[in-house]
């Protein structure tokens, strides 16, 4: 899907028929503070019409509470019991000169560390706090910190640091811990004392610069220390370039992920508006020639290979997670609804399947057509040699390390705060926001939905006195007649516009429902053997596909820099081989009706399963007798439009992708 022209002018306000003062349509958020109660982009920087609120301030409910409980019981909270590069006993990021000593510490204690801000456990807050202590206590004299590492040609490796400082800025956003702040500005003086030659010289830390960018921006307008503005530079100096308009410096799905926010970012020090373009431009690129799929993301494998296209090439578990990141930075660097979107489509139907429902294992490479996962090579039809497809929880190091942050980061993004003193939601689910607004009156508002599986949104102010704020709800580009109420009066059209606007002075129990009517639609891939993929509201669809899970040894199945700690006991931490107990090589039959089937919702159950999903849709599809599986074990790609179809029509089942770890979610066509 390409993504919308660079934040969309600012239209005509619509007043809406029921109480002109209090409910319009607007395309954009504001730009000028005039009440923010937030830290804001200080002078130079350029203004961003969101504020993140402070991390611990939105409490998850319904599913997104159900997949957070499961995350903390699973492979994240229990992480540091198993992996051997989180023992204590002779770790790096502990000790100086410990054996144990790279990203892995990082990156498993920025989800673990945000579930327990987030849930308040007292166990996991104070394993959180040892590691940050532990990190903090490790900075040298001269501003850096944690392990040594350098690389082949005996420069600092930074990459690791970065990933601490967005840790760092969680925990003082949670704890008020004046340290950080000391810790932050101490490295920060550090990096400016480097030479260029000796200055993100690395592959990951070139292509991923821009992380420590955005900590950068974060730090500035806490400190307004200018030496900040000069590293900002330095920064983006010595990062890749992911502005270049026909390329990109590497083909690697994380580094792609990651790398294409960082011209936005340098937006901010620059006021460069070709900048902010290119982001967009980067995030389009990729999607042009290997994102020719559904599920937000793009056929990459581990690299992204010039034709390998078809919708059985994957994507990382961490790609998964480190884009949502990026839609999350966007969404408050340019207020544009078009990042919540993909943060959505990513978070509804590319994220759920990469896992088991339990949370306890994961699988590194995830398809939009996925169609057996197990421990076989399937080198060359996938990029990676090894056994890239089974659910184990070893499988790999770096996903398996940085999974955490997928959901515990989309449920910080939950509820934002605008300049003007008040509140947006641009991604919604079930959650309780805490946020200050108007001139400082803290308020809780309360939302309950089963979005995505359903349509309606309820809100509910919580407020000791009477507040004026306004509230801007997303209207999703996917819905074409939005309704909403106010304290059960509707407001009338709302079509024409991005956000929903509601400023009226609110009273304790003041609600709002919102309800985004789905539709079923389609969309083709030209490229793809003009393929189509199935929609509903956010959700695509996927061939529902028996599922036959396997349990294999994950010691026997994990990949080779796999590392487990003395004594851990592997059968509580089982790897799975999915396996089609159903055809899967159906065409759709494009002209005929889909029709959805509603089921009970299942209270606390894991909705992105096929025994929970309260969702499924009746379709009919035509066998492809030719299409099948390839000489490594993959699905073939796609058939062409002449492979003959089976005379006969069947009735077939389609459920949300996400729930679905074996699927078809692009389909070739039959009449």
């Amino acid at each position: 899907m390409k993504p919308k022209t660079l934040l969309p002018a600012l239209g005509t306000l619509l007043a809406l028929s029921c109480a002109p003062q209090e409910a319009v349509v607007v395309d954009q958020l504001p730009t000028e503070a005039t009440s923010a109660n937030y830290p804001v982009n200080r002078t130079p920087l350029a203004p961003a019409p969101l504020l993140k609120l402070p991390t611990g301030s939105i409490q998850p409910q319904g599913w997104i509470k159900t997949i957070l409980d499961a995350q903390q019981d699973g492979l994240n909270g229990h992480l540091g019991e198993i992996s051997a590069w989180l023992q204590k006993g002779d770790n790096a990021w502990l000790k100086e000169g410990g054996a144990w000593g790279w990203e892995e510490v990082p990156y498993w204690l920025r989800g673990y560390s945000d579930l327990a801000f987030i849930t308040g456990d007292t166990a996991m807050l104070r394993e959180s706090r040892f590691w940050i202590d532990a990190i903090l206590a490790s900075q040298h004299e001269n501003g850096d910190f944690g392990p040594s590492v350098y690389s082949g040609a005996g420069i600092r490796d930074l990459w690791p640091n970065m990933i601490v400082l967005w840790i760092m800025q969680n925990y003082y956003e949670y704890a008020g811990d004046q340290r950080v702040i000391d810790f932050m500005t101490r490295y920060c003086h550090y990096l400016n004392t480097l030479p260029d030659e000796q200055f993100l010289e690395d592959y990951w830390e070139k292509s991923r610069g821009g992380d420590n960018l955005w900590s950068v921006v974060w730090l500035y307008n806490r400190t307004g220390d200018t030496t900040l503005l000069s590293l900002g530079e330095k920064l983006h100096r010595n990062t890749d370039v992911w502005y270049n308009p026909t390329s990109l410096p590497n083909w690697h799905n994380v580094n792609i992920a990651q790398g294409v926010r960082e011209p936005a970012t340098w937006y901010l020090f620059s006021r460069d508006s070709a900048m902010l373009r290119a982001t967009y431009n980067a995030q389009e690129l990729i999607r042009r020639t290997f994102g020719q799929v559904p599920g937000g993301m793009f056929g990459a494998d581990e690299n992204a290979r010039m034709g390998y296209i078809d919708p059985r090439q994957g994507t990382e578990t961490c790609g998964f997670a480190e884009q949502m990141a990026t839609d999350q930075i966007m969404m408050l660097i340019s207020g544009d609804p078009y990042w919540a979107a993909n943060c959505e489509d990513i978070a509804f139907n590319s994220m759920p399947a990469a896992m088991m429902p339990d949370m306890r294992s994961l699988r590194y490479l995830t398809c939009p057509n996925h169609v057996v996962s197990d421990s076989k090579n399937h080198s060359p039809s996938l990029q990676n040699q090894g056994p890239f497809l089974a659910m184990n929880p070893f499988s790999s190091r770096c996903c398996q390390h940085n999974h955490g942050l997928a959901w515990t980061y989309y449920n910080d993004f939950l509820g934002m705060a605008t300049l003007d003193g008040g509140l947006c939601l641009m991604l919604y689910n079930s959650a309780d926001i805490r946020a200050r607004v108007a001139d400082g009156q803290e308020i809780l508002l309360t939302e309950r939905t089963h979005y995505p599986f359903d349509e309606t949104i309820g809100l509910t102010v919580q407020t000791d006195q009477a507040v004026t704020f306004p509230l801007y709800l997303r209207l999703p580009a996917w819905c074409d007649a939005p309704e909403a109420e106010v304290n059960g009066r509707s407001v009338g059209h709302i079509r024409e516009g991005n956000f929903l606007k509601i400023e009226r002075t609110w009273n304790d129990g003041d609600s709002v429902t919102l309800r985004l009517p789905m539709t079923v639609s389609k969309r083709y891939w030209a490229v793809n053997q003009n393929s189509v993929s199935v929609d509903y509201g956010p959700l695509t669809l996927s061939l529902e596909i028996g599922e036959r899970y396997d349990t294999t040894d994950s010691r026997a199945t994990a990949i080779w820099d796999s590392q487990w700690q003395e004594g851990v006991d592997a059968s509580q931490w089982k790897s799975y081989e999915i396996h089609p107990t159903t055809p899967w090589n159906y065409a759709l039959v494009d002209e005929a009706p889909i029709t959805v089937v509603r089921s009970a919702w299942k209270e606390g159950a894991n909705p992105f399963t096929l025994e929970n999903v309260p969702l499924r849709f009746e379709a009919t599809g035509r066998l492809i007798p030719s299409w099948g599986l390839d000489e490594t074990g993959t699905c073939q790609v796609l058939p062409s439009p002449e492979a003959p179809r089976a005379e006969q029509r069947d009735p077939i089942t389609l459920v949300p992708m996400g729930a679905a770890r074996l699927r078809i979610s692009a389909f070739p066509q039959a009449d």
